[in-house]
């Protein structure tokens, strides 16, 4: 009776200890890499790309990042502005600044200008945008990018 008790109490740790470090690979998928940047796939992330959002306009997004990746989107809003649209989405975020919406996340990666030198620069048929991102009104035909720089 005594082996069956032992035998039982094995499987129990065993089992625990698998359930554990199984816990423990799922925890570490979505942490830093050594560049500082946020990985995994969050709920307000799209880090694959393809077709997202719904409504009437249609524009093309592209995300550069540090390594030069690039993730392509079909957006579909009914937004105004394309900042609207990518916020709207969980696609960019940032903090309100002298100039209009500063980005600093886009895709689930965030640059901090003061502390690494790098900044997502926004692009409109891949010239850098004369005015932000939440004052660009999404115009049928153009194509929009934000770009690690």
């Amino acid at each position: 009776m005594k082996m069956k008790n032992k035998s039982k109490w094995l499987s129990f740790i065993l089992c625990m200890a698998l359930f554990v470090a199984m816990a423990l690979v799922v925890a570490g998928c979505g942490g830093k890499d050594d560049t500082g940047e946020t990985g995994g796939s969050g709920a307000d992330t799209q880090s694959e790309g393809g077709v997202v959002g719904e409504g009437a306009k249609v524009f093309d997004f592209t995300v550069v990042d540090t390594e030069g990746k690039e993730t392509k989107f079909e957006v579909h809003t009914d937004k105004e502005t394309v900042g609207e649209a990518l916020e709207e989405l969980g696609i960019i975020a940032g903090e309100e600044g002298d100039y209009g919406l500063y980005v600093k996340t886009v895709n689930g990666i965030t640059l901090d200008f003061d502390k690494d030198g790098k900044y997502w620069a926004f692009y409109i048929n891949d010239e850098y945008g004369m005015e932000g991102v939440d004052l660009t009104p999404i115009t049928e035909g153009e194509s929009y990018a934000f770009k690690a720089e």
